[in-house]
């Protein structure tokens, strides 16, 4: 917890429901964190493959460090101009509207319960009208078809959607509901943009994806833009009216954090996974390389656009070497195991516990530990591990050069990007110089910038502009011919656990 209670001034609080975790942070105008609130919550691994949360749970989590922050800042008196919410994208909740009370657990991103019925919708040739209006894949990794499971799966919800009961929502319009005491219905354009039922040049729901999916379109939440009004919370929830002006899903309120608001520029959040966000401006850039098109922003109406890779294991995987393992006790010290040792003595470590993401679409995919022998250690170990993460970003910039994009900087922030031997194994394997902003809760900041754009404390992007400030840059310095001998290995690794 931080907590400046000799500074003066209104603040901004950013609400940040991540995979693991829900924070609350607030910001000054500035972007000086002022206070600061954490809670992890646990998992749910009901089958192999299958992730889920208790949906009860990340609120009551969301709730306690909301509310501890607010403390502190009215203890400091710090008046809380506008709340930014960011979250978790993808993840599924549906519940009843009468009670506000969740139908079943929430089904997390990283879930593949659905790949069957992904392939059998690709096996009729449905996959190519799912990308023109969506930027997306038939894969299980989107909400429709875990709403459309639970659906089928809940008995009696089919009923209760016909009756108009029933209310979808990504993480963000779960918690607008639950802040608002089921005032307002609503969800941003980014979050809309990853449930594979919005179409993202027409701006609207669309209802032959809702057909395509089974999924009602009276259970869908109103769509807004990334910043501007989406209410206020109920004073009995905490404890006085707080205008709720921003929201966008993690990867997209980490692209504003970063400023990444010029085409071209493109950043990569490591949290539980790995996503890199390039922005291509008004322009629909549909990937030829397996990359999505997605929603980078939506303001006054206008949409950005951007193209996205997504690694579903980054994060989670320095948590497997901690707890699946036993590696280190804390996650920080993977950095000081990896350094131990001069390099992974040829293991690779792929880490796909729930498949691979892009730029390889493989739900089946599980992963593996390559290259041992009786040499290797903990130390080889750790070091395949966060040399994965570097390799699977040097597939998504790859991709990125196929489709004719290739950045001269990749601006990086998450939970990994504290890690120097991780920034620098990331530079030489990318070939491409790493930045690390200043202010390193670029997600957080994110959503505090767009409710500040909301509530009219920032008038531009440009404002947002002159705020980012780089705390370290890395250049590569591997030699060339040292990159493509790990990177064959890597890829002949990867093809060993590939299913397609």
């Amino acid at each position: 917890m931080r907590d400046e209670t000799t500074a003066s001034g209104d603040v901004l609080l950013a609400v940040d429901q991540g995979t693991s975790s829900s924070r609350a942070i607030a910001f000054a105008p500035d972007g000086t964190e002022v206070a600061s609130a954490q809670q992890a919550f646990e998992q749910i691994y009901p089958a192999s493959g299958w992730v889920e949360h208790d949906a009860e749970v990340i609120w009551a989590t969301v709730l306690s460090t909301t509310r501890t922050v607010i403390e502190r800042l009215r203890a400091a008196k710090r008046p809380i101009v506008a709340v930014g919410l960011t979250n978790q994208r993808e993840t599924t909740v549906v519940w009843d509207r009468r009670t506000g009370m969740p139908l079943h657990n929430a089904i997390v991103w990283q879930d593949r319960r659905t790949a069957d019925l992904c392939r059998k919708l690709a096996h009729e040739g449905r996959e190519a009208e799912v990308a023109e209006k969506t930027g997306l894949r038939l894969d299980p990794y989107f909400s429709a078809t875990k709403l459309a499971w639970i659906l089928d799966r809940v008995p009696g919800s089919r009923d209760l959607a016909k009756a108009g009961h029933v209310a979808f929502g990504t993480v963000d319009s779960f918690l607008i509901w639950r802040l608002t005491r089921g005032r307002l219905h609503v969800t941003d354009a980014t979050n809309a943009s990853r449930t594979a039922l919005y179409d993202i040049r027409g701006g609207r729901w669309d209802e032959g994806l809702c057909e395509l999916f089974n999924v009602p379109l009276n259970c869908l939440p109103e769509v807004r833009d990334s910043a501007g009004d989406f209410g206020e919370t109920d004073p009995g929830v905490l404890g006085e009216a707080l205008p709720i002006r921003g929201v966008a899903g993690d990867q997209q309120a980490a692209l504003v954090g970063q400023a990444c608001f010029a085409a071209g520029e493109v950043k990569s959040t490591y949290g539980t996974g790995a996503f890199m966000v390039l922005n291509t401006g008004q322009q629909l850039v549909r990937s030829t390389n397996r990359l999505l098109s997605t929603i980078g922003y939506q303001l006054n109406g206008r949409i950005t656009y951007a193209l996205e890779g997504s690694i579903l294991s980054a994060g989670a995987t320095i948590q497997w070497l901690r707890d699946g393992l036993g590696l280190v006790a804390r996650a920080p010290e993977i950095e000081a195991l990896a350094t131990s040792v001069p390099d992974s003595g040829g293991v690779y470590l792929v880490p796909a516990f729930t498949g691979l993401g892009a730029p390889y679409w493989d739900p089946d995919a599980r992963g593996a530990l390559i290259g041992l022998t009786r040499a290797s250690g903990r130390g080889e170990i750790a070091r395949a591990g966060l040399d994965s993460v570097a390799y699977q970003t040097r597939d998504l910039l790859d991709a990125m050069a196929a489709d004719g994009i290739r950045p001269a900087t990749l601006k990086v922030d998450g939970g990994m990007a504290q890690n120097g031997l991780f920034l620098q194994r990331l530079a030489d394997i990318v070939d491409t110089p790493i930045l690390r902003p200043k202010l390193a809760e670029s997600t957080a900041f994110g959503a505090a910038c767009l409710a500040g754009l909301g509530s009219g404390v920032y008038s531009s992007l440009d404002e947002l502009t002159r705020l980012w400030q780089s705390d370290a840059r890395c250049e590569p310095r591997m030699d060339a011919a040292a990159r493509d001998r790990e990177l064959s290995g890597w890829r002949a690794a990867v093809k060993r656990v590939r299913t397609g």
